[in-house]
């Protein structure tokens, strides 16, 4: 669906989330005692009630982010000193609350734990920290929070991200990344050039609290994604890179492009951070979601550190990121493995 002009978001979505958040309190008896009744006629272990709570808090946290929000684009002036440094660190401490509650909401809603494997050194009080450029692999919009949510309340980082531009659908996220440093894409013919545009515009100039998040294989994986990934790849001519492909079980091929973009424009001198994860591989759908609940899993989370001084030449970028991607696919696949988590089909 084609996204709203902002005005027409700001004058009419906006406010209908608000006004949506109203009458859901003052119904709220009603609702839950609806939920609490369906949720003993359908199978599951309070799917329906589960659910209905957790999109409750969910519209909770939107209302209170936009009242938020509102306030700081009062107090800055109607938005005169928005991208000044007080309200940017006002925007993260914002959007740490937004994230913070969010997670725990599905923590307790769903039953999700996660783990976390050799996790990066926490540096935040380090006088020497240094911006961070983290690869993460992509498996839907859960990975997305929950990755922002550590780094911004577990390592007190400024993410810098790159998302697409139907996100903008949700009225907080639209308005928060709005605001500090991010960008939307559009999808179709023209997303490729704006991505590479966007990741050279926001890796340049970070400081030290920066980190620039980017997802090389653009996509959450599926069969169908995977196989026309490799069919893409013969026909460009590159029959090398389709093999290597091939021999990914749960992840798509990573895209260069972006990688490079990234490492020419931001400081390196802080290394690589790889992300791997492992347990919302189900769960891309409401369907499949609402199949699942509770979800009751635990979400595994691995980090692999490439130093500044180990980081290739332009002209070994591919070779070396098929590599890493090789690794995180196989840890991917041996974590699935132990717990007998089916991948997602296409």
């Amino acid at each position: 669906m084609r996204l709203p002009p902002r005005w027409l978001r700001r004058l009419v979505i906006d406010p209908a989330v608000v006004i949506g958040f109203i009458l859901a309190v003052i119904v709220l008896p009603l609702w839950v005692l609806v939920a609490l009744v369906g949720s003993r006629l359908v199978p599951g272990n309070w799917r329906i009630l589960r659910v209905a709570w957790f999109l409750f808090l969910y519209l909770a946290v939107e209302v209170a982010a936009l009242i938020a929000l509102s306030a700081l684009w009062l107090a800055s002036g109607f938005g005169w000193k928005i991208r000044s440094e007080p309200f940017q660190r006002a925007h993260f401490f914002v959007f740490g609350a937004m994230l913070a509650l969010v997670v725990g909401s599905a923590q307790r809603a769903f039953k999700l734990q996660v783990a976390l494997e050799d996790p990066p050194p926490q540096t935040v009080d380090d006088p020497d920290r240094k911006p961070a450029l983290i690869l993460s692999r992509h498996a839907g919009p859960g990975d997305s929070i929950l990755l922002l949510h550590f780094l911004v309340n577990g390592y007190k980082r400024r993410p810098r991200i790159v998302l697409k531009e139907f996100l903008q659908w949700d009225p907080a996220v639209d308005v928060m990344l709005n605001r500090i440093p991010a960008a939307f894409v559009p999808v179709g013919r023209k997303g490729g050039e704006s991505l590479i545009e966007a990741i050279r515009d926001l890796a340049a100039g970070m400081g030290k609290d920066d980190a620039f998040v980017i997802f090389p294989e653009g996509a959450n994986y599926t069969e169908g994604r995977h196989a026309r990934a490799i069919r893409k790849l013969r026909e460009i001519g590159r029959p090398d890179l389709a093999e290597r492909a091939e021999d990914l079980k749960i992840t798509l091929p990573p895209r260069t492009g972006g990688v490079q973009a990234a490492l020419d424009t931001a400081p390196d001198d802080g290394g690589v951070f790889f992300i791997g994860h492992a347990g919302l591989e189900s769960f891309l759908t409401p369907g499949d979601i609402w199949r699942a609940m509770p979800i009751d899993t635990t979400i595994a989370a691995k980090t692999w550190l490439v130093p500044a001084e180990e980081l290739p030449d332009p002209a070994d970028l591919e070779g070396w990121l098929y590599d890493m991607w090789a690794q995180i696919d196989q840890w991917i696949t041996g974590t699935l493995a132990k717990t007998a988590e089916p991948a997602s089909e296409a």
